[in-house]
């Protein structure tokens, strides 16, 4: 007897276009169009099974990055440009998340300096860009209003907004046309509240990226994919303030206990693997966008993802 796997979903996840082609008015060489799933990833009874885009992280200033993938990356790092170029060729991820680690140094001022950044990102790849600000409410409003600026017509992913914190990433967004990722600390009530709050201010759906908040495997992952689950179950079964892509980024498994202290001839090793299996369990729990920090990360997802799933990919590729 045929398991029946409706579970009474009815509903279409909303989608958000990352990154625009010249054709769009950007100089992406490709877009992506993420979401539009009618059920979780990998359940191979439907068709259109949702296939996770992989988004290598990089940064603009170094000592706030795990040295780890500093010293596998070599001099790259010294070269924000190199490294996003290394993300788009060597490393080969989909998206470039850009960090801007600059912005979180004491008493920062030189908004200037960081459209010049962006700049290089955009110059080096042609891959959809991430961009993660500084997360500092006195100096939000500039620093999104010049990332915004300098890459309009780009279709970036701006993040993150926060309940406490949303107007000054939401004024970006609206006015240079980018989209939004909406954090909330891994409760469904707190995501669907931040998406409405975006909402009323003029967001729309097709703009807002969910990120539930993600703990590393085994510091509190388990809450994060039952949280992830959650959301995706009320999406699909018609709840639309919780239905738009999710984005993973599980920044603490490069930091925690087992790989810090880890031999140094199995270090690697083992911060990719912790990166790994977070990955693959935020992508069955609905993730359309898993982040990474190592290189040696990607080429693992990408298998996995390839050896789980049917053929064809959620992500609409132009």
């Amino acid at each position: 007897m045929a398991f029946d796997m409706n579970f009474g979903w009815t509903s279409t996840i909303g989608e958000v276009v990352l990154g625009a082609t010249n054709a769009d008015g950007g100089t992406r060489r490709r877009s992506y169009r993420i979401g539009g799933g009618t059920t979780l990833p990998f359940m191979e009874d439907r068709a259109g099974s949702p296939s996770p885009l992989i988004a290598l992280e990089i940064c603009d200033y170094l000592p706030f990055w795990p040295p780890i993938v500093t010293n596998y990356c070599g001099d790259l790092v010294n070269n924000v440009g190199e490294w996003a170029k290394a993300a788009d060729g060597t490393y080969g991820a989909d998206l470039i998340r850009l960090y801007l680690t600059s912005t979180r140094q004491r008493n920062f001022s030189d908004i200037a300096s960081l459209g010049k950044v962006v700049e290089d990102v955009l110059a080096a790849s042609s891959l959809p860009l991430i961009i993660e600000g500084s997360n500092e409410p006195k100096i939000d409003s500039e620093v999104f209003q010049k990332c915004g600026e300098v890459a309009q017509g780009e279709r970036l992913l701006l993040g993150t907004a926060e309940a406490g914190k949303y107007r000054s990433i939401a004024a970006a967004a609206l006015a240079y046309n980018h989209s939004i990722i909406a954090q909330s600390p891994i409760d469904i009530n707190l995501a669907k509240q931040l998406n409405i709050l975006l909402k009323e201010i003029g967001v729309q759906r097709d703009h807002i990226v969910i990120d539930p908040y993600t703990g590393a495997l085994g510091y509190g992952f388990e809450y994060s994919y039952s949280a992830m689950e959650r959301i995706r179950f009320s999406a699909l079964k018609g709840d639309t303030d919780l239905a738009m892509p999710m984005v993973c980024s599980a920044i603490d498994s490069l930091t925690i206990k087992e790989v810090r202290e880890a031999e140094p001839a199995v270090q690697d090793e083992m911060a990719i693997q912790w990166e790994f299996y977070t990955g693959i369990a935020a992508a069955t729990a609905g993730a359309e966008i898993i982040c990474v920090r190592h290189p040696g990360t990607i080429p693992l997802l990408r298998k996995a993802f390839t050896d789980m799933k049917k053929p064809g990919t959620a992500a609409e590729v132009r």
